[in-house]
């Protein structure tokens, strides 16, 4: 028999996951807290697209209801678990899942955010792995339905990168790439905490500005003052996971030190990445919102303390301010209660 796979959370990167390892004959069964969601895969399939014709399909895998997990206490032990849920709900996903892991099963943290050490908190870190997942844009539009609005890696840019905690490669990080290349380019990586920090410095820049804002991915980066807000924000990203000690990665096709600079005025790397950012809207549709201001849009509370709030409590940390992420991360949580409406006047004069 193959390995048991579980994905805990059937958005918009664990549906994509799951259902393409599903579409390519393993056996995944898939566990969400949205009922409606649930019964829609059951009667109608999972529908996945994307910007090519291409990439649309129908998937039926095994998916559900929260309630319903108890009975894998029935069933043979869970091999390998996806926790592909928001970074607030990762302890009690883990939990769920604990008590029906094989021996040797383990935990793959596929999120956003920096999350490892909770989920290894509860299983030991000798069961956690983690997986950043670059530049996969996607949405979870309606009940079983889930779009990606950038195009697909393939050759160009290997999308999952997948890492032990302690920087070594292993046959069980070779086989969760295998398994993530149904869905798209994958490979394992020696440096999954200086990856981690370089997806949060690209989340961070991005995420909270669209939420605070309500400026799609496009109108943000086309737009000269919330360009310069973000590019600072991700220099500063930059600085606080430097002084961590971090190795830290390409991000969007920059260079993590000329983005630092960049933020901090230098004329001839803020051209370079203000050109980078500009031509990176080509890739993207015109609708496509990074995570948390689809979040703001529907009503969900926002990752923005794993995001920006992060940022800043590990820089006050280390000792390199981040003041930039700190206002981002109150003026998303007051947006998120209500006290202000999304608007690109709350980031003026920034």
């Amino acid at each position: 028999m193959g390995k048991r796979i579980v994905v805990v959370g059937a958005g918009a990167i664990g549906g994509i996951a799951g259902g393409h390892m599903a579409r390519a004959g393993h056996e995944v069964t898939m566990i969400d807290p949205w009922p409606e969601h649930v019964e829609t895969i059951r009667s109608q399939g999972l529908h996945l697209s994307g910007l090519t014709p291409e990439e649309t399909h129908i998937v039926k895998p095994r998916i559900l209801h929260l309630t319903e997990v108890q009975g894998f206490c029935k069933e043979r032990p869970i091999d390998i678990a996806f926790i592909c849920v928001k970074s607030y709900d990762t302890e009690w996903a883990t939990h769920l899942i604990k008590p029906y892991l094989a021996p040797d099963g383990y935990c793959v943290s596929l999120q956003n955010c920096i999350n490892e050490e909770r989920i290894a908190a509860i299983v030991g870190w000798g069961k956690t792995l983690g997986c950043i997942a670059s530049l996969v844009a996607a949405e979870l539009y309606a009940p079983g339905r889930i779009k990606r609005t950038v195009a697909l890696g393939g050759d160009t840019h290997t999308v999952f990168r997948v890492g032990e905690p302690h920087g070594r490669i292993t046959p069980r990080a070779e086989e969760i790439a295998e398994l993530l290349r149904s869905a798209d380019s994958a490979k394992v990586t020696t440096n999954l905490w200086g990856e981690r920090w370089s997806k949060l410095v690209v989340n961070a820049m991005r995420n909270g500005l669209c939420a605070a804002t309500g400026m799609s991915g496009n109108q943000r980066d086309a737009n000269d003052s919330t360009r310069w807000l973000s590019i600072r924000l991700g220099s500063q990203g930059v600085r606080v996971g430097q002084a961590l000690g971090y190795s830290l990665e390409r991000m969007l096709g920059m260079q993590p030190e000329l983005l630092a600079l960049a933020g901090e005025g230098h004329q001839d790397a803020l051209a370079e990445i203000n050109a980078v950012l500009t031509a990176g809207a080509k890739n993207r549709s015109e609708e496509q919102r990074p995570s948390m201001a689809q979040d703001m849009f529907k009503g969900r509370r926002t990752e923005t303390e794993f995001l920006n709030g992060y940022v800043a409590e590990r820089g006050a940390y280390i000792g390199v301010a981040a003041p930039l992420h700190a206002k981002m991360n109150a003026l998303v949580k007051r947006v998120e209660r209500g006290e202000v409406q999304a608007s690109s006047t709350l980031v003026e004069g920034w």
